[in-house]
């Protein structure tokens, strides 16, 4: 065996990280032989790069394999340890090799998102300047949580998560491999559990390795002196399915939008769904709350005002009773918010009324409109003339209470939707009887 000490005891998943790019597995849409970055590691060629993706998928291996093969100096921090003094020492090391042997420097920095608006600005001269060549590995969306300034000097690639096939692929390389793997156990595995190891880990490479190294050094040898590993002992090793959801990370994001998207298309079902997999997944009750109140408010809105009471009061009571029956709770106000007549009108109306304001500026306020509660108003005609609603029949009376350059403008138009039918009716009425 020509592993060292250390690397015999390293967990199964670093010690079969590949050190080729022959040796990678999945993510041909970004190192397929015909793709760029294939070619930039092959000509050693590489520009700064950020690697996106869930955990599990690739991103640090696809560094050390382009540590395996540059000839460029190639350094290591990661975000969540280092700090200023840690990029500082690598820039000064950088500047020398690049002065003396005109050699230049690949710095990796795995959990990149980790590092503050301040420490990646710290970068953005070298990287400007070819000093050091970035590659950056985060589970976040880069453009969230990268400055933009980085994001536009940088290649950005995403990796997926690995297909069952890979997944298969890598379990028994993992099974089999003398050198790197367990093969010197002399194990096997079933076609079941195979089948049931890559379906459960949802894309994770590092969740596979790691459940197939822990089922092989924990089951027992059968009477042929073998290790068989079954569907159940990859079900006790995984224990449960266990859910790609980040409460900071890109699928929180998606799984939020299609939570929203799902009350606003009328689905209470795929709603409910979205919001089990939220409280499974660990996410903020206030974080949810919140998201439903605004869903009330915008999706809903005046076609059933109802709403956003049922949508605060929720918010207002699972704060009050915790977990799990807060569940309960939100499933009423999810269910309720999906269900109900929808309408964008009142969204519509602030963004043409905020649209308006940006175009047309500080218009000055009809003089009978302003305030007149101070001594000499009067002399300045302002609040003369004004007409008090109440003194008029339906408490309704015409005049002018747009700026006189917005006369007629319309923002609120109720939708044929709900309670906003009887708005659309009441409104009708009452200028037709003013007139």
């Amino acid at each position: 065996m020509r592993e060292t000490t250390k690397e015999k005891e390293s967990p199964l998943a670093a010690r079969l990280r590949p050190t080729t790019l022959d040796e990678v597995v999945g993510q041909e849409h970004i190192i397929g032989k015909d793709k760029l970055l294939y070619r930039a590691i092959k000509a050693d060629k590489l520009s700064s790069v950020i690697f996106y993706g869930p955990p599990g998928t690739g991103k640090t291996t696809l560094a050390k394999v382009i540590a395996a093969t540059t000839s460029s100096e190639f350094m290591q921090i990661n975000a969540t340890t280092s700090g200023k003094k840690d990029m500082e020492d690598v820039v000064s090391k950088a500047k020398d090799l690049q002065g003396m042997y005109g050699k230049k420097t690949i710095l990796f920095i795995d959990e990149i998102h980790r590092f503050n608006k301040a420490q990646q600005d710290y970068l953005l001269p070298f990287v400007e300047d070819g000093t050091i060549i970035l590659i950056g590995a985060t589970t976040e969306n880069p453009y969230f949580e990268v400055n933009g300034a980085l994001i536009s000097r940088s290649h950005i690639f995403e990796l997926k998560p690995l297909s069952v096939d890979d997944l298969k692929t890598l379990i028994l390389r993992a099974v089999n491999d003398s050198e790197k793997g367990m093969g010197a156990y002399d194990a096997d595995i079933t076609d079941e559990a195979l089948e049931g190891l890559a379906q459960i880990v949802d894309g994770d490479a590092r969740h596979a390795l790691n459940a197939i190294e822990l089922a092989i050094l924990t089951t027992e040898r059968s009477d042929d002196q073998k290790i068989h590993i079954t569907k159940e002992i990859i079900e006790d090793c995984i224990q449960r399915k266990v859910m790609r959801f980040d409460k900071t990370g890109d699928n929180h994001y998606d799984t939020i939008s299609a939570f929203i998207k799902s009350m606003r298309g009328s689905d209470p079902d795929a709603a409910v769904y979205y919001l089990a997999k939220m409280i499974e997944s660990g996410e903020d009750v206030k974080f949810i709350a919140r998201r439903i109140m605004i869903c009330a408010s915008e999706d809903v809105g005046n076609a059933d005002p109802q709403a956003l009471q049922v949508a605060v009061a929720a918010a207002q009571a699972v704060e009050r009773v915790g977990w799990p029956e807060s569940g309960i709770i939100l499933s009423q106000a999810v269910t309720y918010v999906a269900t109900a007549p929808k309408s964008n009108a009142a969204v519509c109306a602030i963004e043409a009324a905020q649209n308006t304001v940006r175009e047309t500026g500080n218009l000055p306020v009809p003089p009978h409109l302003q305030d007149a509660h101070y001594k000499g108003a009067a002399k300045l005609g302002h609040g003369v003339g004004y007409k008090y609603a109440h003194d008029y029949k339906n408490n309704y009376v015409k005049q002018q209470y747009l700026p006189y350059e917005l006369s007629g403008k319309e923002f609120y138009k109720p939708s044929g939707n709900g309670y906003e039918v009887k708005i659309k009716e009441h409104m009708k009425k009452i200028k037709e009887e003013a007139e």
